[in-house]
This record gives C-alpha cells, structure tokens and sequence, in this order.
C-alpha cells in the first residue's frame, strides 16, 4: 500500500505545478457544487408561495391541482423529491420551467451567453482602466491620474447602476441619437450569426457577418459603459492603494539606483500588487452576475438576471435551482481561477 502511495506522490509530483494547481482546485469542485444543491433545493423549497396556485389560479378544481402536483413532482415527501431531482441534475434534465413551460436547461442555454458576454467585456475594461489609472495616480501623486481616482473613486461608489443606465440612455440615445433602442442585443430585422460561442459578438466575427457585429456592438456600449462606471472605482480605488505600497519599497529604490528601467521597475512592483488586485477582481466579478439584473432590466438584455427575478415571483422551483446552479458554478469557478492565478503569480505557495 505504501508503495502505491510512493508512486502516486511520485507522479503527482512530476507533474508540472501550473497543471497541478489546476486539477487541485479542479477536485473541489464537485464536493462544492453538491453542498450548493442541497442548500439550494431545500431553502427553495422555504420560500413562501405555492407554484402550483400560481400556475392554475385560486379558482382551480382540487383535482386539477392534485395533477398538476403530480406532474410537478411535489405530491412526493421532500427527501424523494430530492433524490428524484440530483437524479435529474445528472441526467441533463434540470426539469421544466412552469412560467415558460421550457426545460430549465434550453432556457439556461439561451440566456447564460448573453449575461456572460456583457459581464466579461465589462470586467475587461474594469481591469483595464482601474489598474491602469491607479498605477498611474500611485505613481504622480497630485497629478492628473490622481485627482481623477480621487473624484471619480468618491463619486462611483454612490451612484446607482440603474440611474447611470437611464441617464446614459437619455444621453446618447434620447438626445443625441448616437446609441440604439435599449432594446436586446441586436436591432430589429438582423438574424442572429450562427451560435458558436454564444458570445453574438465573436460569432458575428467568426462568421463573418459584419452586419450582426455592428449591431451587437452597438448594442454593448450603454450598458458595458454602465456596469464599468458604477464597478470600475473600486478597482481603481483598491490598486492605488496596493501599489503605493509597492512602490515605497525598498527593492524599488534599489532597482532604480541600479539603473534599471522604469518600466520594468513599474511591471516589478505591479506583479507584487497583484494578488490581491486579482483578488478583488475575482469578489468583483462574482458580485457582478446578480448586480447586473437592473442593468439587463434597463436595456431589455434577456439575460438570466430577468430570468432570476421572473422565477422567484411566480415560484418556479426548476428555474430558480437552475439558476443558482449556474450562478454558483460561475462563483466557483472565478473563485478557483483567482486561487490558480495567485499561486502561478506567487512562486512560494506550494501545492
């Protein structure tokens, strides 16, 4: 037996330690996303409200509520309902959508791509512009980068993502005429490009339909704009702060009187600033999936924050599990890739 332990440690170890990182977190996973079933399966079963009133009305015979139960699955006690349901989640068949009468998956499918499109441009230019402008303002302090984190940092945190919505839809669009309707992601009477990625943006690219591509950028801007307003400050906020800290160190100052080059001393004392940088990029990222429901409300975006809040009003158990599965998964994930990032940036964590 301890030569079987000697060889698997043996292998493990020979492995390299980026793909090590990888497949460790890779086997939380599965315990992870089984504990967030079955928190989920039983606290939706908490809320208040009847389905089953919702979808037949006060006025409905007994019988057809008892079948409608019965088609349901809650004529069962809670436990085989939720045996039946694991069961289920395995299979694919997440169940049926009582508000759509859609299999939760087939609605899933269609609305995650268009709120994980708008999240990932939107945290890219979060990144982008927070890091870059709180390095900037650590590195001139009183200077123009400076007062503007200072400004802005102290106006993004309280302004509400609806109201810079509406205000820049009112602008561009009611005023100026520069944005489209706030109406979806494309214009009326443009097909969707083929579904490769879901992204319509790059299966417009990759498919070469230029005309798709227009509009769905088009349609991007005001609410990518929106969500990188309200959420880019605290980025921006949090890597001035780091790297000021960073940047008074001592191997800073010796890099310099050694002549190295001021670029390579930014680049050194910025990848020392990054782990907790990625840290709050990743909280960041995960806070943004349920933020972003007003702003999918605003601009009609169809994404799955409508299809939270459509669930939860008319109780519709097999959505709303359905979307706090994926809600869930795409926390944890972002949560395991911060923790790959950081141990590949920091070279001292051993796994």
């Amino acid at each position: 037996m301890s030569s079987v332990f000697g060889f698997t440690y043996r292998l493990w170890t020979a492995l390299p330690r980026s793909l090590r990182i990888v497949l460790s977190r890779l086997a939380l996973l599965i315990p992870q996303m089984f504990g967030v079933l079955v928190v989920t399966f039983f606290l939706v079963r908490a809320l208040p409200g009847d389905p089953v009133n919702l979808i037949l009305g006060n006025i409905a015979s007994p019988e057809a509520v008892e079948r409608v139960r019965a088609q349901l699955g809650l004529d069962k006690d809670i436990f085989t309902q939720f045996i039946l349901y694991c069961e289920g989640v395995i299979r694919g068949d997440w169940g049926v959508s009582a508000f759509t009468s859609n299999p939760v998956l087939v609605d899933l499918s269609e609305r995650t791509p268009a709120t994980l499109e708008l999240l990932l441009y939107s945290l890219i230019l979060m990144v982008l512009f927070g890091i870059t402008v709180g390095v900037l303002a650590a590195k001139k302090p009183n200077g123009f980068a400076d007062l503007t984190s200072k400004v802005y940092g102290l106006a993004a945190g309280a302004l509400p993502d609806f109201w810079v919505g509406l205000i820049l839809i009112y602008l561009f669009f009611t005023y100026l005429g520069w944005a489209p309707a706030p109406f979806g992601r494309l214009d009326p009477g443009i097909t969707e490009p083929m579904r490769i990625t879901g992204f319509l943006l790059i299966d417009s690219l990759l498919t070469g339909d230029f005309t798709a591509f227009r509009s769905v950028f088009a349609h991007l801007i005001l609410p990518v704009a929106t969500i990188t307003l309200v959420n880019a400050g605290l980025i921006l906020k949090h890597t001035h702060s780091i790297f000021s800290s960073s940047w008074k160190q001592d191997y800073v100052f010796f890099q310099r009187g050694c002549g190295v080059k001021e670029s390579l001393i930014t680049r050194s004392a910025l990848r020392n600033s990054l782990p907790p940088i990625i840290t709050m990029v990743g909280f960041l990222a995960s806070f943004l999936l349920g933020a972003a429901v007003l702003v999918e409300t605003i601009f009609s975006w169809g994404g799955l924050g409508q299809y939270a809040v459509n669930a939860v009003a008319n109780s519709d158990y097999a959505a709303l599990q359905g979307f706090i599965l994926i809600a869930s998964a795409f926390t944890l994930i972002i949560y395991m890739l911060v923790d790959i990032f950081y141990e590949l940036i920091d070279p001292r964590i051993t796994i």
